[in-house]
């Protein structure tokens, strides 16, 4: 090792950590924010925030995905829940139940034979409830939009909140409708005054 390296001895000031070899990082400059809030924890021992938002907050970091997978999109669905997108890192995780899921990802082509499942399967979820549509199909029929057996669009059997372009959607696209949902959570009030 190299006299001056971060193993022998160099003293790193307090709160840089690993950022002290970046560069362009100084630990002089705060963030005000964070600094506000320290001063606030340093001065009465606790933060102060609305009840709404700190619901809201937990909603949008503890969302669970109903998975209901109907075609290809599926694969890229599951694809976004492997380590190398790991959806849960964002808060949101898979479950096999509807009556304990906040969200319905409709991956794929949507039947006239499957859309009463999928409006039974969306009644049984508790409120607030949330349908993300992935693919060309649930969309809109994609493809299959002229053919007597398939519904043009899950939206006519559920609403929907988020819609993911593409045929099939990569896995990137479906993990940007999950940070767009958050952001519609955290933007609509969903607590009845």
């Amino acid at each position: 090792m190299e006299e001056g390296s971060p193993g022998m001895g160099v003293i790193v000031p307090a709160g840089a950590g690993a950022r002290s070899s970046v560069e362009g990082y100084d630990p002089k400059k705060h963030d005000p924010f964070f600094d506000g809030v320290s001063q606030q924890l340093a001065d009465k021992g606790f933060v102060t925030a609305g009840v709404d938002d700190l619901i809201t907050w937990a909603r949008t970091g503890s969302l669970m995905w109903m998975t209901f997978g109907l075609a290809c999109c599926a694969v890229e669905m599951m694809q976004a829940s492997m380590p190398r997108y790991d959806l849960e890192r964002y808060g949101f995780a898979p479950r096999a139940s509807p009556r304990q899921s906040d969200v319905m990802i409709v991956a794929g082509t949507l039947c006239n034979k499957m859309a009463p499942a999928l409006r039974k399967v969306y009644d049984q979820m508790p409120d607030p409830r949330y349908v993300i549509s992935m693919g060309s199909c649930a969309n809109g029929g994609g493809y299959y939009y002229f053919s007597y057996s398939v519904v043009r669009g899950c939206d006519r059997i559920v609403p929907v909140d988020v819609y993911v372009p593409g045929c099939p959607p990569t896995a990137e696209a479906l993990v940007y409708g999950v940070l767009q949902l958050q952001k519609k959570i955290r933007r609509t009030g969903t607590i009845v005054r």
